[in-house]
Parts: C-alpha cells; sequence; structure tokens
C-alpha cells in the first residue's frame, strides 16, 4: 500500500552478512570496471570533450519517453535582483595567484532570521586576501536583507553585528538552543564562525565559547544542522574540502598549457576530515569527529580521505534516524548509515552511492534529495565537474541500493559538458513531482583556450519531471521560450537556494555567482494550480522540526517530503514545504512522523494556504 512506504523501505540498520559478501562482490566488480572505464575514458576525454550543451537543444533526453515541447508548463522566472532592493557584489579578492578558495565560495541562505513568517536572505562573501587587504576595511563576509513580506529586501547587515572579516565559503541556519530564533554557522577557510540569534535583529558571535574551533589550514565548504541523537537539540556536521594555505597552493602549482598557473584541481592538495559536533545544551558543543565514525582514511596510505565539497541529511532506510550523504571531489562519496549510538558507518560502497557506474570517482560538489518519482523511491543528486553527468542515484521500495539513472531519467546527455555546483529539487510548476535546478559555472576563466566546448559563465539548468506527463516519462531539459530568457543567464554559478519570497505559493529562486552579482528570480507562474506550504514547529524533538517527514494525502496521490534546510552547495532553502497540488481543489490528509517517531494527522486543511503545525506535547 502507498500509505505504507515509509515502512517498507526500513530496513535493518546493523550490516548483514549478506551485505559484507554483497560489499566484496561490489568491490570485485567495480575493480574490473573501473579498469574498463578509465581506458575508455582516457580515449573518451583526449579525443571527445563533449559537445556544448544548451537549454533546449538537446534532442530526445529521455529514451523511456518522448514529451513534446507543447508539453513543457510555460513558468517565467524574472529577474528582480535589482527592483527587490539586491544590491550585493560576491568578491573573491583574485589579484592574479590562483589560489583554488577564489573560485570555490558564494554561498546563499533563504531564512526567518527575525521571526515574523517571511523568508530573509542571506549572501556569504569571501573578500580580500589579507596580504593583499587595501587600506580600507575590507567588505564584510555576510550580507543579511530583511524581506518585507512582498519580495522587497532591505540590507541590515550593518546593525545584525555579522560584519565579521573571514574568507567565507557558506551558510547552515539552524536554532541549535531552541529558544525559538533561528542561529547561524558561517563555514570558512582558515577558521568558522557560529552566531547566536539574540533577537530584534542582532547576531553575537559565540564560536569559541561553544567549542567549534577549526585551525588555519582548516578549509570548511558545505555544513548542515541535524539532530544526530534524536535528544530534541541540532548537532553539527561540517564538511572540509582540502589542507590549504598559500604555501601549499603554490606547491601543487597547477597549470594549463597556453595559460600558466591556473585554479587547480584537487589532487595535489592533501585530503581531510569532515568535522562531527555533538550539541550538548547550554550553547556548548563536543567534538565528535574521531571516535563517531566519520573520519575515513585511505586504506593505503592511512591518510585522511575526504575531500567534501555537499552534505544531505536523509533518513535513507526510514528508522526515524538522519543518515548522511557527502559528496566528494575526485574521491568515492560516502554514505554514513546512522547506527543509533552515537556513530555511524560508511557504507558508500555498498549502497551504490560511493561511485559513477563505471567503478570511478567524480568531482562532486552539490548535493539534494526527494522522493521524485513516487512516495517510495528516494532520489539523490549530486553536480559533478565538467565532462561528468550529474547524478541521480535512486533506490527502489525493496532496495538498499542506489543506481545512477541519470541518462534514463533525462539528465545525463545534457548535464554532461556543464560544471555544476548548486543542485536542488523543487516543484516550480506546482504541479505534485519535484523538478531539478542546477547552478552551472566554470573554475577557470581562460578555460576556453583549452577546452573549445567550455564557458567560464554557464546558464543554469531547468528539469520538469515530466512523471505527469506520462508514467514513463523522466525530467525533460526546459528550453528558455518556456521559462523565459532571465533563468539562463550565463554566471559562474555556485550557491543556490529556494523560498518564497513575496507570499503567493509559488517557490522562487536566487542563483549566487563567484566575484559577481547574483540573480533573484521570481516564479510568474500562472498555471491556476493549487499548493499547500506546512511550518512545524517542535516541542519534544527540535524546534526546527528538521528531519521529520510530511505526507500529504490528495486524490489518488501520496507526496512525501522532509524537512530539511540543508540543500545544494554551500546553501540552505527555507524551511517551510511547500506541496503542489496541481489541479486538485482539495487535501484529503496531512500526516506528520515527527523526528521523535510521534504522529499528527490534520483532515482537509483547505487548499493555497499556509498551515502551521505545532508537535503535541
Amino acid at each position: 500500500m502507498a500509505d505504507d512506504a515509509p515502512r517498507d523501505l526500513r530496513e535493518d540498520s546493523e550490516v548483514q552478512p549478506g551485505d559484507a559478501v554483497m560489499g566484496r562482490a561490489i568491490r570485485r566488480t567495480l575493480a574490473v570496471l573501473l579498469m574498463v572505464g578509465l581506458l575508455v575514458a582516457g580515449v573518451f576525454f583526449l579525443f571527445e570533450p563533449g559537445p556544448t550543451v544548451s537549454p533546449g537543444t538537446e534532442p530526445d533526453a529521455n529514451p523511456t519517453a518522448t514529451v513534446p515541447p507543447s508539453a513543457i508548463p510555460a513558468v517565467r522566472f524574472t529577474d528582480v535582483t535589482a527592483e527587490a532592493g539586491i544590491t550585493f557584489l560576491h568578491t573573491n579578492g583574485a589579484y592574479g595567484d590562483k589560489l583554488l578558495p577564489e573560485t570555490m565560495g558564494g554561498g546563499v541562505a533563504f531564512f526567518d532570521y527575525d521571526s515574523d513568517g517571511d523568508p530573509d536572505l542571506l549572501f556569504v562573501n569571501s573578500g580580500q586576501w589579507p596580504w593583499k587587504a587595501p587600506p580600507a576595511d575590507p567588505p564584510p563576509a555576510l550580507t543579511l536583507y530583511r524581506n518585507d513580506g512582498r519580495g522587497r529586501f532591505e540590507d541590515v547587515t550593518a546593525s545584525s553585528g555579522l560584519a565579521v572579516r573571514c574568507y567565507g565559503m557558506g551558510v547552515a541556519v539552524g536554532d541549535y538552543d531552541n529558544d525559538r530564533r533561528v542561529d547561524l554557522f558561517l563555514s570558512a577557510v582558515g577558521g568558522n564562525h557560529l552566531f547566536h540569534n539574540e533577537g530584534h535583529g542582532r547576531f553575537k558571535e559565540v564560536t569559541l565559547e561553544a567549542g567549534l574551533r577549526s585551525g588555519p589550514e582548516d578549509w570548511s565548504t558545505s555544513s548542515a544542522w541535524f539532530d544526530a541523537d534524536n535528544d530534541g537539540d541540532l548537532d553539527l556536521f561540517v564538511c572540509n574540502y582540502l589542507r590549504w594555505s598559500k604555501e601549499i597552493d603554490f606547491e601543487a602549482n597547477y597549470q594549463l598549457p597556453g595559460i600558466g598557473r591556473a585554479y587547480g584541481q584537487p589532487w595535489n592538495f592533501p585530503s581531510t576530515f569532515p568535522f562531527l559536533y555533538r550539541n550538548d545544551g547550554g550553547g556548548k558543543f563536543t567534538d565528535l569527529s574521531a571516535q563517531s565514525g566519520v573520519q575515513i582514511r585511505n586504506r593505503a596510505t592511512g591518510q585522511p580521505l575526504a575531500k567534501s565539497l555537499g552534505v544531505k541529511p536523509v533518513d535513507r532506510d526510514n528508522d526515524g534516524w538522519l543518515d548522511l550523504v557527502v559528496a566528494n571531489d575526485t574521491v568515492q562519496n560516502f554514505y554514513f548509515h546512522n547506527e543509533r549510538d552515537g556513530t555511524f558507518k560508511e557504507m558508500g560502497a555498498v549502497t551504490g552511492l560511493a561511485y559513477d557506474n563505471f567503478g570511478g570517482t567524480r568531482g562532486g560538489m552539490g548535493i539534494d534529495a526527494a522522493r521524485f518519482d513516487d512516495e517510495s523511491a528516494l532520489g539523490i543528486s549530486i553536480g559533478n565537474f565538467a565532462n561528468e553527468m550529474t547524478a541521480i542515484y535512486v533506490a527502489r521500495r525493496d532496495s538498499p541500493i542506489f543506481a545512477d539513472e541519470a541518462i534514463g531519467r533525462g539528465i545525463g546527455q545534457a548535464t554532461r559538458a556543464s560544471l555544476t555546483f548548486g543542485v536542488f529539487f523543487f516543484d516550480y510548476d506546482l504541479d505534485g513531482w519535484p523538478d531539478l535546478l542546477t547552478a552551472n559555472g566554470h573554475l577557470e576563466n581562460d578555460i576556453q583556450k583549452v577546452q573549445p566546448n567550455q564557458r567560464y559563465r554557464q546558464p543554469a539548468h531547468l528539469f520538469w519531471n515530466a512523471r505527469g506527463f506520462h508514467q514513463d516519462a523522466g525530467f525533460v531539459l526546459v528550453p528558455a521560450e518556456r521559462s523565459g530568457p532571465d533563468l539562463f543567464k550565463p554566471i559562474v554559478g555556485r550557491g543556490s537556494a529556494y523560498a518564497d519570497i513575496d507570499g503567493d505559493g509559488d517557490l522562487d529562486v536566487v542563483l549566487a555567482q563567484i566575484n559577481g552579482p547574483p540573480l533573484l528570480l521570481r516564479n510568474d507562474q500562472k498555471l491556476g494550480h493549487h499548493w499547500l506550504r506546512v511550518k512545524l514547529t517542535g516541542t519534544k524533538c527540535n524546534r526546527d522540526a528538521i528531519g521529520a517527514w510530511i505526507k500529504v494525502r490528495f486524490g489518488r496521490r501520496i507526496n512525501w517530503q522532509q524537512v530539511m534546510a540543508t540543500r545544494g552547495y554551500l546553501s540552505q532553502s527555507e524551511l517551510p514545504v511547500t506541496f503542489g497540488l496541481g489541479r486538485s481543489t482539495s487535501v484529503d490528509e496531512v500526516t506528520i512522523t515527527w523526528p521523535d517517531g510521534s504522529t499528527q494527522t490534520v483532515a482537509n486543511p483547505p487548499v493555497d494556504q499556509f498551515l502551521t503545525l505545532t508537535q503535541p506535547r
């Protein structure tokens, strides 16, 4: 039965003997495939780097079904950046030395910092290098905009207490002390920062007293607030990319023929470990990284293995405990299964999430997850490097194993030429089927000189989930004539996020870029589709209800979504959950499975409304 999908998906959290046998078989098979794949890939990339693909130019992306262009909904995204009052300009401080962090930042977040019910907007800046900073003060690492509720924003950075000096990367938002105010964690190069929301529009830095220390060679990227131990408060996971310093960067000395020094691949940089901090209450955290199982070493060298850029907390096996999927750059992805005792077990290879279909590693960037097919199939998308397809790993109802179905789903060929950082699922046309948006842009501004098919600035890709058109259809690349040219303006895309900025029920988008202005894109859909937005407040679980599952039943459809702000690359989207209902004018039932396992049901809520639910005590 569809209603029992989460229970049917559940599996034992311990690795059974069969899993070990399966893992060994998979590894042996992957070893053979890896040798063949590397030979084929080497020849392929030497002689055919791949075609340039623009929105709407790909032929039949999905071999399982042909979707005519007229079936793609006409939903215009309008650039309202200037109109909305956004004047932020990302600064990377580049001065010619080609230091790798200069091309890797650009986080952004939608969150309600002032608790007035509408999403505010925060941009992470990188700024000037301290040894090259001009005499005047560098720009702040963060810029905070307050939303007036109608989609117009006011810069309130000066009074917010967020003007910290650092080389910023990304952001995670969450109410870690359950005081009804959303707090901020800022990841950076050379030292991270935690800000407590004091109320009245003010934040206070509490990094050292909280115990979130990091070192001068730490380079943190994406991060996530989630309740790892189900004790009712939010713990923190932080990706670290590389051991980095200016000296290490120059020792790596990456070069491109005909260009000289360039922004390097991570191969010649030391790998590292992520951080996992347990929330002890009272504003204090304990670093559990070493004993929790998230520090993975190279079996051959004993050195750290991770080069992490994206993280997605998701309850993969529906046991009520959040797991972690980590996207790594040029090394295998990680799947950390929550063992429910304060530790995690890395099972990426066993589950099929570690590698591509040839057993190879890719340049993993941003990551998101959704039940985009039906209520029982979980999909995980990871944006990858140029000439590597964006991944769509799918696990079916009765299987713990994921397979990358990017080609069959219509994603593969369209994304092979792009370098994809930001990815997220969202229902942009409110038809009840999650769609996919990617933010793209290359690392090297002179890349076209050595790879004529590549561009530094690249357009976003919007993929419409055509499941509602045909049950065998996958995702279809949306052409500019169906969504307007603003969304597809070529940028050096990095972070991305979504929220309903103007209270009209549909989801608007922000795309951040390196060393330039963002794009704030208003969703101007006029399809007549209905919707339901749900905001949860926990009482016995964490107050943000992060990790809760919301099930909406309407007609013959059931839609599942998990409450989670962490999506994509370095970024956070709004916490309220939007359910598209298509032409349905009623909802039969909304069921909440709270993070502590308790359930709550609301019958026949009105559509086209914002539904606020508080966990019963």
